[in-house]
């Protein structure tokens, strides 16, 4: 943007920008009860003598409009890390994310203290394809240093969308990395489709995986849900790991088709009553009866932890998995007068026993590096390491103990399985040479695979020691030392990753699944907890077993 210099009509446009902010938050002040408004309107009356001086006097000249817009980026850093300011030219692209009419990079993404931190990437998009993961911290695009920096959520958005086919380079802070670890994405349209999978385990338990809450996910999930009951589903294991949220009316709705009578799903608590708000089960659901199971992990966040705390509170599902990321701040959004938009933060989530989702923010850097620090305090793998505050116990229907004070923690902790991990498979898996690998030779066997039965291929097919061969091959040209020891430790994993990607390739996400679930733990002890969950159903579970 050009300087503008000083004139009567270039003044007076700022400041009547600025007039219509201050003028919003009178506004805003008088709904909440209006007992600061003097208050309010003299820092309205400060903030605009500074900026008529600065305007009239300053000893060059400035563009007024990126000082006011500063102004209220860094007014907002003072709040929590979820209230934020979307300038007028970056409105609609930030509306497309969760209509899936976009094409970029596909991450839910969160800034914290100058750092991109990336929630989840989104299902099926080009991240998640070249392997980034719920916790990375972007520090590099295309070799330029974005840590740091002051980046804005306009600047993530030009760096990181742009036209399908093209590529970004992004240099990825990742927990027990030492240094930065180099990815290249191809840009893609992201999908719009929100239940990754649906399929039968067995003749009675189904598994149903909800990526994210978008525009049709409940019309989604009800769709997966009848398609299940008609193969004979009697038991549900709903998979909310590593889903970020999204619309609150869609988790609702999905948490009443397994929740009978009028039972609280969620209820809101803010500053006045205007943002109080209640939300209960109304209708017949497609699935009040047969017990349940959800999954989550530290990656499952906002709509998702509605949907699990709701379940948990009401004794209709077993939570399984590790503890979820903790967001339950609610954010209106708010038009501003140039079509600007505030999502100003209003209230806070409360599940139906009393608990607070939203883990703490007044730590500052802590709140970004959280995830990380779970994981550097051995909360991944220690249910003890989480240490709970008596003060914030809370009890269920049937006297369960569950905690507030920060996301949901399961009934059931998996940790974190890395008795197969090595140096060598992180190598495959960050330069994604399993995937391509598997693709590869999918390609080179078409006509072969295209002849499979899927149960077949699931039960019986083997990944051989030719194609293990074949892969290192790969590796070693691809700059990756061999180390016997290592690929011993981890060739269970790296056969089911081969299996799972070709599966893929001939059957989709109906094929990588049932593949992958089974050197999944956390979906193979939940497979074998239905007791547990129909004891919950039937109310005869007794607290402590």
């Amino acid at each position: 943007m050009k300087s503008i210099k000083n004139s009567k009509t270039q003044v007076r446009l700022p400041i009547l920008l600025a007039l219509a902010i201050a003028g919003g938050m009178l506004v805003g002040a008088t709904m909440f009860g209006g007992q600061n408004n003097r208050a309010v309107l003299n820092n309205y009356k400060k903030f605009g003598e500074v900026l008529g001086l600065i305007e009239r006097d300053y000893v060059d000249s400035v563009n007024t409009d990126d000082l006011v817009e500063t102004a209220i980026e860094e007014m907002l850093e003072k709040l929590d890390p979820h209230t934020v300011y979307i300038p007028a030219r970056d409105v609609e692209m930030a509306q497309t994310q969760l209509e899936g009419d976009f094409e970029g990079i596909g991450i839910e993404f969160l800034i914290v203290k100058d750092t991109i931190n990336v929630v989840t990437p989104l299902s099926g998009g080009p991240s998640e394809q070249v392997g980034l993961r719920a916790g990375d911290k972007i520090v590099s695009v295309d070799g330029e240093n974005v840590a740091g920096i002051g980046f804005t959520n306009r600047d993530v958005f030009s760096k990181l969308r742009g036209p399908k086919g093209s590529k970004v380079k992004l240099g990825i802070q990742r927990r027990g990395e030492q240094k930065p670890i180099d990815f290249v994405v191809t840009r893609d349209k992201i999908p719009s489709y929100s239940i990754d999978v649906a399929y039968m385990v067995d003749d009675q338990v189904g598994y149903l995986k909800v990526s994210r809450f978008a525009a049709n996910t409940y019309n989604e999930f009800k769709e997966a849900l009848d398609g299940l009951k008609a193969k004979g589903m009697r038991k549900l294991i709903l998979d909310l790991r590593d889903n970020p949220g999204g619309y609150m009316d869609r988790a609702t709705k999905m948490a009443d088709e397994l929740l009978s009578g009028n039972k609280l799903i969620v209820y809101t608590d803010g500053r006045g009553e205007r943002f109080d708000s209640k939300v209960y089960a109304y209708k017949k659901g497609d699935f009040e009866e047969g017990p349940v199971i959800v999954l989550i992990n530290e990656g499952s966040a906002s709509a998702s932890e509605i949907v699990a705390g709701a379940l948990q509170d009401n004794d209709r599902a077993l939570i399984v998995g590790r503890r979820s990321f903790g967001k339950g701040l609610v954010q209106m959004p708010v038009t501003l007068s140039d079509n600007s938009e505030l999502r100003l933060t209003i209230s806070r989530y409360y599940t139906p026993s009393g608990r607070s989702i939203q883990k703490p923010y007044e730590e500052g850097d802590e709140y970004g590096m959280d995830i990380y620090n779970r994981y550097e305090h051995g909360e991944f793998f220690h249910a003890d390491s989480i240490k709970f505050n008596d003060s914030l116990r809370y009890q269920t229907g049937l006297g369960r103990t569950v905690y507030g004070g920060g996301g949901i923690m399961p009934d059931y902790f998996v940790p974190a399985d890395t008795s197969e991990n090595s140096r060598y498979l992180i190598e495959l898996y960050n330069k994604n040479l399993i995937r391509e690998y598997a693709m590869d030779y999918y390609d080179r066997n078409k006509k072969m695979f295209q002849k499979m039965d899927l149960n077949d291929f699931v039960k019986n097919y083997e990944v051989s020691d030719k194609m293990l061969a074949e892969l290192k091959a790969v590796a070693k040209s691809a700059g990756i030392e061999y180390n016997e020891e290592q690929f011993q430790r981890s060739k269970s994993s790296i056969k089911t990753g081969v299996k799972a990607f070709i599966a893929k390739s001939v059957w989709r996400n109906e094929g990588f699944y049932p593949v992958f679930h089974q050197n999944d733990e956390v979906f193979q002890q939940a497979v074998g907890m239905f007791d547990k969950a129909q004891a919950l159903e039937t109310g005869t579970w007794k607290t402590g077993k």
